[in-house]
C-alpha cells in the first residue's frame, strides 16, 4: 500500500507543471483519480474536475489541490547561448543559484544549471548583496543562440527545478519538488479512493486547479464551473520547526497534525465550517494545528467569493522549504489529512450544509 502511494507521490511531484503548463501533471492526476470518479471533466483553463456522486440531490462539496508549481519562463537567449528567465510564482532569489533546472521544450527536456557572476570576480560590497534574478542565467551547454534554438529552446518555454522524490532516512520524512501543491492533488485522489464503496450524502468534486501560483486563476474558474455549496482548498503550510524561526509566531511543525487555516492574505476561514472541522478532529482524535499566513493565500481565497459566496477553508500539510527546489513534509500529517477529508465528506449532508449556510 505504501509502495503504491509513494509511486503516486513520485509521479506527481516529478511531473513538470509550471503555471500555464500543467499538462503532464494533469495527466498523472487523471491517471490516478479517474478509476474512482464517475466523471472527469475540465474547466476552460484546464483545471481537472473529478466528480463522485453519493446522493444525486445532495450538496456539492469541492476539494481542490493545485497542479502547478513555482517555476520560471525563458524571456530570451543571449548571443552566447545562455538562458535569461523570469519567475512564475514567488521565488526568493537566494534559493535559486546553482540549482539544476529542466528546460521544457516542445521536443523534450534539456538540463541546465543556474549561474551568475562568480563571487571571486565581485567586489566585497557586491558579494554582500543578494544576487537578483535579472542577473542570473541558465547554462545548458550551448555555444550560441543558434545552437540553443536548434535544440528546440525558445522564449516562453517553462523551466522547472530538478529534484527526485526521496524517502529520507526517517521514512516518514519525504522530500520532493512541487509538494506545493501535488500533495493537495494526491489528497483529492485518496479522498475519492477512500469513498470507494461507501455511501456519502453529497456529490464530491476532487479538483486539480491550474495557475494557483500566479493568482489562483483555476481556483476561481473551477468554482464558477462547479458552483459548490462548500469549498475546501488543500495546500501546503509553512512549518516553523527549523532553526531561526520564532515558534511562538509560527507554531506549526512536521508531524503535528492537519493544519486548519484560520487566516491568510486572501481568506478569513468560515467560522461555522472551521468549528465543524475542529469538532470532527476532536471526535475522531485526528491531531490538528492552526495556520496563520498573513503573506500568502490559497485557492480558497477566490473560491469563497464566487457567486453569492461559498463557505470555504484551507486545510494544509506543514512543509519545510516551500517555494524552493526541494521541500520536506511528514507522511503522518498527510494520512491524517486524508482521514479528515473522508470524515468531512461523509458528514456534510444537506442538513449540515444548510446549517453552515444559514445566518438568520
Amino acid at each position: 500500500m505504501q509502495e503504491k502511494r509513494h509511486q503516486m507521490f513520485r509521479e506527481l511531484t516529478e511531473a513538470p507543471g509550471a503555471p500555464g503548463f500543467e499538462t503532464v501533471a494533469r495527466d498523472v492526476m487523471r491517471k490516478y483519480i479517474e478509476p474512482f470518479a464517475d466523471q472527469v471533466e475540465f474547466d476552460g483553463l484546464g483545471s481537472l474536475i473529478a466528480r463522485k456522486t453519493g446522493k444525486e440531490d445532495g450538496p456539492k462539496i469541492l476539494v481542490a489541490g493545485h497542479l502547478d508549481e513555482v517555476a520560471f519562463m525563458i524571456t530570451r537567449i543571449t548571443d552566447e547561448g545562455f538562458i535569461k528567465f523570469q519567475p512564475l510564482g514567488g521565488w526568493w532569489p537566494q534559493v535559486i543559484l546553482a540549482q539544476r533546472m529542466h528546460i521544457q521544450t516542445r521536443t523534450g527536456m534539456i538540463e541546465g544549471v543556474v549561474g551568475s557572476t562568480p563571487p571571486h570576480l565581485l567586489s566585497l560590497e557586491a558579494r554582500r548583496k543578494m544576487v537578483e534574478i535579472k542577473e542570473m542565467f541558465i547554462d545548458i551547454g550551448a555555444g550560441s543562440r543558434k545552437e540553443a534554438e536548434e535544440w528546440g529552446v525558445r522564449p516562453g518555454d517553462p523551466i522547472i527545478p530538478i529534484c527526485p522524490f526521496t524517502v529520507m532516512k526517517n521514512p516518514k520524512m519525504l522530500m520532493a519538488k512541487a509538494w506545493d501543491n501535488r500533495i493537495g492533488c494526491a489528497a483529492a485522489i485518496d479522498l475519492l479512493q477512500g469513498l470507494q464503496g461507501q455511501e456519502h450524502p453529497n456529490t464530491v468534486y476532487g479538483v486539480g486547479t491550474v495557475m494557483e501560483e500566479v493568482g489562483s486563476r483555476g481556483g476561481r474558474t473551477s468554482a464558477q464551473h462547479i458552483k459548490p455549496d462548500i469549498a475546501i482548498a488543500v495546500d501546503v503550510g509553512t512549518a516553523g520547526d527549523t532553526p531561526g524561526i520564532n515558534r511562538s509566531e509560527v507554531p506549526s511543525k512536521l508531524g503535528g497534525g492537519v493544519e486548519i487555516g484560520m487566516y491568510d492574505a486572501g481568506l478569513i476561514s468560515h467560522e461555522g465550517l472551521r468549528n465543524f472541522i475542529i469538532d470532527t478532529c476532536e471526535e475522531l482524535e485526528i491531531p490538528y494545528q492552526f495556520s496563520f499566513i498573513p503573506g500568502g493565500a490559497t485557492d480558497a481565497a477566490p473560491m469563497h467569493t464566487v457567486g453569492s459566496g461559498i463557505p470555504s477553508i484551507c486545510l494544509s500539510v506543514a512543509t519545510r522549504y516551500i517555494h524552493s527546489a526541494a521541500s520536506v513534509l511528514h507522511e503522518d500529517d498527510y494520512d491524517n489529512l486524508v482521514k479528515l477529508l473522508v470524515a468531512l465528506v461523509q458528514r456534510l449532508d444537506a442538513e449540515k450544509v444548510n446549517q453552515l449556510r444559514t445566518y438568520g
